[in-house]
């Protein structure tokens, strides 16, 4: 048989197309298979939580605000965040939770424990315990920092489902001005209303003395509200952030640029 030379000039060049085209396949399959085993593998999907987007600050019909050093700052919450200043963490070799006096001291004199107050404001279908107006017993709340709903039952072993957070964490505020505070000014901000939100007992537990640049909320939903109610209260406490911590700060507001500070009403 005889095969014509433009025929076989075509057989070649078809071939040769195939073979390159089995390169590039080849080139790209490799290209992911290096990419899977260095980094690929190790990507964590971060689970989308829906939960609330605020948590409580004040309930005025029984509750009285706490008067911090200097007053919480109106208008954006990028503009304050830029007004304090940026320093490294001081030392918390001697840190200590008396530094910020009596936990849960009633610092509104309202007649009721701070701890009290920050269940009764948080929680729906609050029950009291019999024969006090001030010590909550059980109620159920859209949890903020996981978007679980969960309900509280006070108890020696139940109770502690259920924490009150520090949104500054003492020990975080200690290692960033607070040490420089009177007690009066420290036991006004471990009870002041705009620093606690009732929360997950694991959740809380996790955060620890974390800033925003460690820890936020899994509810991605609150990470806005959340980062302007620590600059809140680090703007009335005199209190400055890290490089680290504005920057994470300025990267959750840059998803929302019209937050607010958050100020008790």
């Amino acid at each position: 048989m005889t095969v014509s030379w433009s025929g076989y000039r075509r057989a070649r060049r078809r071939s040769r197309q195939a073979w390159a085209l089995l390169a590039i396949t080849g080139v790209f399959l490799v290209a992911g298979i290096i990419w899977f085993f260095t980094a690929g593998q190790f990507l964590a999907v971060e689970p989308q939580i829906s939960g609330p987007s605020a948590a409580p600050v004040l309930n005025p019909a029984w509750m009285k605000p706490v008067e911090p050093p200097r007053a919480v700052p109106s208008g954006s919450a990028a503009a304050a965040l830029e007004s304090l200043p940026v320093k490294g963490r001081a030392p918390k070799n001697d840190y200590d939770r008396s530094a910020f006096g009596q936990a849960w001291f009633d610092a509104d004199r309202n007649g009721c424990d701070t701890r009290n107050d920050i269940l009764r404001r948080d929680l729906n279908d609050v029950v009291f315990s019999k024969g006090s107006r001030c010590k909550v017993a059980s109620g159920t709340f859209h949890e903020p920092y996981t978007g679980a709903r969960l309900t509280f039952t006070r108890g020696a072993d139940s109770s502690k489902a259920v924490q009150i957070d520090h949104v500054v964490a003492l020990g975080d505020a200690w290692q960033k001005g607070a040490g420089q505070l009177t007690l009066q000014e420290r036991q006004s901000l471990a009870n002041d209303p705009i620093n606690l939100i009732a929360a997950d007992g694991p959740a809380n537990q996790e955060k620890s003395a974390s800033d925003a640049a460690s820890w936020l909320p899994g509810n991605k939903a609150l990470r806005c509200h959340y980062v302007a109610r620590q600059i809140s209260v680090k703007a009335a406490y005199r209190l400055w952030v890290t490089q680290a911590e504005k920057d994470a700060m300025d990267r959750v507001l840059d998803t929302c640029p019209s937050q607010q500070t958050i100020i008790a009403r």
